[in-house]
């Protein structure tokens, strides 16, 4: 085997394990949001206690890169592939954190009967889903239109966060004994438009590794 193609491995390698890890995240965030519409507060558990594996991809990522970096001198279009990489792991991780939150939000609220039935907190996770599903699929193809395609999306997340934080205001004025409950949905919708910003940072970072510049795709 040639050096070259030695290095090929490695670099595979770590595009698995950032595939790993968002298979792990996006798993994370439908289990989280699925544990909240049924209150399933052992499900939210297993969400918690499940976040570790994320956090060990991660770490398991971080070392990789070390490696390639010191030892393998890569030219800058391999260097683009892997700061990318590590950059893409920490956006996920944080993903990961956020189905944490919904989690434990769902545990705050506990069985006690939700105000109404859940509808578009589920449809705004949903979008979000979709986004990172998407960019883990441009991530996987380096396909850069496909990342820039997929952070436009954020701005319909953005308009739902917006819509349904200030229904969710009013109601806690009309009916303030439902507060708690009321401002652990509102965390939700929060955790949920921070996934779509955390999949935006994702894409920029795809067009990156293609294109060799940086682009604000948050506008």
């Amino acid at each position: 085997m040639n050096v070259r193609q030695g290095f090929e491995e490695e670099l595979f390698s770590l595009k698995n394990l950032v595939l790993e890890m968002g298979t792990r995240a996006a798993n994370a965030l439908h289990e989280s949001i699925e544990a909240l519409v049924a209150q399933d507060i052992n499900r939210a558990l297993k969400v918690i206690d499940n976040d570790y594996k994320i956090n060990r991809i991660n770490q398991e990522i971080n070392e990789k890169v070390i490696w390639l970096i010191a030892k393998q001198q890569p030219v800058a279009s391999d260097l683009r592939r892997i700061i990318s990489s590590i950059k893409i792991s920490t956006d996920l991780e944080r993903i990961g954190d956020l189905a944490v939150n919904v989690a434990k939000s769902t545990i705050r609220i506990g069985e006690k009967e939700l105000f109404k039935p859940l509808y578009d907190i589920p449809l705004m996770a949903e979008k979000a889903a979709t986004m990172l599903n998407q960019v883990m699929l441009a991530y996987d193809v380096q396909d850069e239109e496909k990342a820039r395609e997929t952070a436009e999306l954020d701005n319909e997340i953005d308009e739902m966060y917006g819509r349904l934080i200030q229904e969710l205001l009013e109601y806690i004025a009309q009916n303030p004994e439902l507060t708690s409950q009321v401002t652990q949905l509102s965390f939700v919708c929060r955790d949920l438009e921070r996934v779509g910003d955390h999949v935006t940072n994702i894409s920029e970072n795809i067009v990156f590794m293609v294109k060799g510049q940086l682009y604000d795709l948050n506008s």
